[in-house]
């Protein structure tokens, strides 16, 4: 017959975990996209899809009114005869009021990339002046 293994009886006390391993490096997103790795290029494609899906918007909004307001006087006849005091309607609306509309669209524009900008930034570490 074999005998049984020896038990230890003294105990061990663990204080604290091993000093000797080395903990995971991390690397900064900023150098991600300065030595232009996957993932840096991933985040900055991210940041290109969300400037671009905010230009084609403004665009697309500005050519839908751009070309609706000809479209609604040519199907609907009476609307090129509405007149506000001496002038005629589709001369304020497309002479007169497109300007403040492309300024507004600019700015609103403006201020969502800088936010989008912003947001980036604070992902990949970085510090926004705002």
């Amino acid at each position: 017959m074999t005998e049984p293994a020896p038990r230890h009886t003294q105990r061990v006390r663990v204080t604290a975990s091993r000093r000797g391993a080395a903990a995971a490096r991390r690397r900064p997103m900023a150098t991600a996209l300065v030595e232009q790795t996957e993932v840096g290029e991933l985040y900055l494609g991210g940041l290109l899809r969300a400037q671009l899906r905010l230009a084609l918007a403004i665009v697309g909004s500005g050519a839908a009114i751009l070309l609706g307001l000809p479209l609604l006087f040519a199907l609907v006849p009476e609307t090129r005869e509405l007149r506000l005091g001496w002038v005629p309607v589709p001369w304020l609306l497309l002479g007169v009021l497109i300007y403040p509309a492309v300024v507004a669209a600019a700015i609103f524009y403006t201020r969502r990339s800088e936010r989008t900008e912003r947001r980036f930034a604070d992902v990949v570490g970085g510090t926004s002046e705002r």
